[in-house]
């Protein structure tokens, strides 16, 4: 089992290192208050881990003052209460310094401006910290995942393999978004657990060992990845397939457009097991597979899946699918203008595909044992066009299996997590029109002992477009889907 180190500790600022958030709603209050419009309760989503420009321009809505004139008066009252003097908070500087006597990399990741944290970070002192990520260095930050993700590419870390520790809603958002591991300190609004997630009361509570376990917790990273005619389209490609297989440290793979051979090559490069259904389906697994699931001979179309052990106590059931890829209701959708309707009605074939291979999936189940489902389903979700009632997502999720990149990202607008496609962005049949970009990839799980710790889509380099595509570092005209779970409830 993947048991990944501790590669570093990313921490908020305001409210979590240094009492300073208070003194930030403080000078917004006191602000607000000289307009006629005092803070309440209700507020703290709009200036609790915000940056001044957020708070400003949603002051400004509120009292038609010009956002530019409150951002400089919030700036100011802000920094004249920081220049008072800063408190760092309890246990801050030993947990600072346990962790810089182990070697472990820390970060400053905060949504003020650089002018603030330098102040900050003349009081912890600047070399506790290997890169200080503020406002002005990402174009979006917190609640969006930049800051954190700056941080990790500047220190050369898996954000899946560090810890964020956040005091605010927001700042606990952005972390997650990013794919971390977040202790929550709260400050002055309540944070709740969840997965992924630990609560404590103050840092004095946190060891470098306890940040070491929250992250050494059993993993399993599962990945679904349409081999695209089995890579032959790119250059190198089996090299290329092996690098991406490391890189992610994916533990699972389901395979579709194997070509018949790629299942087997792959794994013996990589020294895993595998299972190869028909010509087209296959299960690559670093863990021990003790059982073949399905129909070994399957067609062109459907899902086979294994049976694999994790360790002594745990297995899980991996299926792989692949379903028709015609008629494709995103062109329906977009270029015959189908409405929801027919674009259902169209999806037949899909479906009946979807029933047998979730009951060859119930067949097959074991009470005790998680199941997995990956594939290409090529078809939108349910979840992401909620225009249409997308019935082969539908039946997946009627049958229990829940949609693990939308788990871990809600709201598809902010993270559409489309799968179709990196070397597609015009139509290869019509180049005058843009080709739909969806989410028709998917890692599926039924929850049974397993819960979703991060999710994403993976894309190597920037791909160059159809037809210019042989020297891609990626090799396939899909994205592939990531999924990190952690075992237990």
């Amino acid at each position: 089992m993947n048991r990944p180190p501790l590669q570093a500790v990313l921490f908020d600022m305001d409210g979590t290192l240094v009492d300073t958030e208070r003194l930030w709603w403080e000078a917004v209050h006191r602000i607000a208050s000289e307009l006629g419009r005092p803070l309440t309760d209700a507020d703290e989503p709009e200036v609790l881990g915000r940056p001044v420009e957020h708070t400003a321009a949603w002051l400004g809505r509120l009292t038609a003052e010009p956002a530019a004139r409150l951002a400089d008066l919030l700036h100011r009252e802000f920094t004249a209460r920081v220049g008072t003097g800063i408190e760092p908070r309890p246990g801050a500087i030993d947990l600072l310094d346990a962790l810089a006597r182990e070697g472990v990399p820390t970060a400053l990741v905060t949504a003020s401006p650089r002018t603030v944290a330098e102040d900050v970070l003349a009081v912890l002192g600047t070399d506790r910290f290997r890169v200080c990520v503020t406002a002005d260095d990402t174009t979006h930050t917190k609640p969006a995942p930049d800051p954190y993700l700056a941080a990790c590419r500047a220190l050369g870390v898996d954000p899946a393999r560090c810890v964020a520790v956040e005091d605010t809603p927001t700042g606990v958002s952005s972390a997650e978004a990013a794919g971390c591991t977040v202790l929550a300190v709260p400050s002055l609004a309540p944070i709740g657990p969840a997965p992924g997630r630990t609560v404590v009361a103050s840092l004095e509570e946190v060891t470098p060992g306890r940040l070491r376990s929250l992250v050494g917790r059993p993993r399993l990273r599962v990945m679904s990845w349409n081999l695209w005619f089995g890579g032959t389209k790119v250059d190198d490609h089996r090299a290329k397939q092996l690098k991406v297989v490391l890189d992610t440290e994916a533990d699972v793979v389901g395979l579709q457009e194997t070509a018949g051979t790629s299942s087997a090559e792959l794994a013996e490069a990589l020294g895993w097991h595998h299972h190869q259904a028909g010509e087209n389906l296959g299960i690559i697994s670093r863990h021990p597979i003790t059982a073949r699931l399905g129909d070994a001979d399957v067609g062109f179309y459907g899902a086979a899946g294994v049976r694999i052990r994790v360790d002594a106590a745990r297995e899980v059931d991996v299926w792989t699918a692949h379903l028709h890829y015609t008629p494709y209701g995103p062109y329906e959708a977009d270029f015959d203008g189908l409405g929801p309707d027919e674009l259902i009605a169209h999806e037949g074939v899909r479906l009946e595909q979807m029933r047998e291979a979730l009951r060859r999936i119930e067949e097959c189940a074991d009470a005790a044992v998680p199941v997995i489902l990956t594939g290409d389903f090529n078809c939108p979700s349910h979840l992401d066009r909620t225009d249409v009632a997308w019935p082969v997502t539908r039946a997946a999720e009627a049958a229990g299996l829940r949609d693990s990149y939308r788990e871990a990202h809600p709201d598809p607008g902010r993270a559409p997590g489309h799968t179709w496609s990196p070397v597609h962005t015009r139509n290869e049949d019509d180049p005058s029109r843009r080709e739909p970009q969806d989410r028709i990839d998917y890692v599926l799980y039924d929850g049974r002992g397993l819960r979703v710790v991060d999710s994403r889509t993976v894309v190597t380099g920037t791909p160059r477009n159809w037809p210019d595509v042989a020297g891609n570092d990626w090799p396939s005209d899909h994205a592939a889907v990531l999924t990190t779970f952690a075992f237990g409830p």
